[in-house]
């Protein structure tokens, strides 16, 4: 680098060269070389005004062409300088001596990093896009779901309002007002009428998970998990690879009927009962419940059933089946509180550990690893915990659900 005494020391120094086009793309002009001379323009960084070289034009002086740009450097022996606030820069550096590496290169368009979407669009236009966002197609005689930010932009062109806008556009203005319409969620609509004791019901559910037992007692979760396919595939499911291949299984598969699980989770140690049936009939909900009558232990004298509000589990037969045998005590989770029911928590294991690659040669093979995979669960079960504050977070919308 050419030094210049009449520059304060450890400053950096900017000066302005050009790039005119001579019909040659990236080759230098004159000007270049008149911009390493002395009597380039040269001055201090602070002295400049920002600018992004990706984001708005290239300052152009008076007296330089339209081409120029600014460049800036710190003379040798000077440390590399510490910047107050993060910044972010298109330069590259490069190694000055033992110290490390050194700003290089349009560090004049070294600009603070964004802390929010800039504003780029005209105002009418993201007014519009909001607008539709905020609706649904089918005001707009559209036969979607939902929009994404092609069909918005499909459909503001359609309006008339522009001639020609990209889906990267419409992304941007969505961003920058905090909108996803691609998005959707499942919710309940606060003044759906639901049971007249769901107060009662939800705190008697939660007594029952939270609540020390004495020495007879037990607490079952007790659900079904239906239509559980074989789907022997074609060819074999190859296991994962060297060079990141993941496992693969074939997407044919064909039909070999289906079986229903019928399981009971111990809320206290995680123990899993389970049994697969070929229906899911009252008929096969008390042969379940009969197996669990022998398979708990005999000192255990009440056994709390926690149960969904199905046919299956109130039906005739089986109230009449529970009426002769008051050892099972059952509690019915309040209307679509079926995730009060902690059995959901291990089938999410169970899909995702066992049958989330369905690849079984017959329903006999699917029944015997539902069981193995049961028998290794019980070997290091655990149960779910209910928290305080987890159980605080559902008792906050008591006086709601008492109204």
């Amino acid at each position: 680098m050419k030094r210049y005494p009449n520059l304060l020391d450890d400053q950096p120094v900017c000066w302005y060269s050009s790039r005119e086009s001579n019909g040659v793309d990236g080759r230098r002009s004159r000007w270049h070389a008149a911009a390493s001379q002395a009597y380039a323009l040269f001055c201090l960084l602070r002295s400049i005004k920002r600018w992004n070289a990706g984001n708005g034009r290239r300052p152009s002086p008076p007296a330089w062409c339209a081409g120029g740009r600014l460049f800036c450097s710190w003379r040798l022996g000077t440390r590399t300088p510490t910047w107050p606030r993060r910044l972010a820069s298109n330069a590259r550096s490069y190694g000055n001596g033992r110290d490390g590496f050194w700003p290089n290169g349009w560090m004049a368009s070294r600009t603070l990093l964004a802390v929010a979407p800039r504003a780029f669009s005209p105002p009418a236009v993201a007014i519009h896009v909001v607008r539709l966002a905020c609706e649904r197609p089918d005001l707009c005689d559209r036969s979607l779901s939902q929009w994404d930010c092609a069909e918005l932009a499909r459909q503001l062109i359609a309006d008339g309002l522009v001639t020609d806008i990209s889906a990267a556009t419409i992304r941007r203005i969505l961003a920058a007002h905090q909108l996803k319409p691609w998005r959707h969620h499942l919710w309940l609509y606060p003044k759906h009428p639901r049971d007249a004791d769901c107060y009662a019901t939800v705190s008697d559910v939660i007594d029952l998970y939270t609540r020390p037992l004495s020495d007879d007692e037990l607490v079952l979760s007790l659900d079904e998990k239906t239509s559980l396919q074989p789907r022997p595939r074609l060819a074999p499911t190859r296991p994962a690879q060297q060079q990141n291949l993941p496992n693969r299984y074939e997407h044919e598969y064909t039909r070999a009927g289906a079986l229903n699980l019928f399981a009971a989770f111990d809320t206290r140690s995680g123990q899993v009962y389970g049994q697969c049936y070929e229906r899911k009939r009252q008929q096969e909900c008390i042969a379940f419940l009969e197996y669990l009558d022998q398979e708990v232990a005999a000192h255990i004298r009440t056994i709390h059933l926690v149960c969904d509000n199905v046919s299956t589990h109130h039906g005739k037969d089986v109230t009449s089946w529970f009426a002769k045998h008051p050892r099972f005590v059952v509690h019915f989770t309040p209307v679509h509180c079926s995730w009060m029911n902690q059995v959901e928590q291990w089938f999410s294991i169970l899909q995702r550990k066992r049958l989330r690659i369905a690849d079984f040669a017959s329903k006999d093979h699917l029944r015997a690893k539902l069981a193995q995979f049961i028998a290794e669960w019980n070997q290091q079960a655990h149960p779910f915990n209910w928290s305080t504050k987890s159980v605080a977070k559902v008792m906050a919308e008591a006086p709601a659900l008492a109204a």
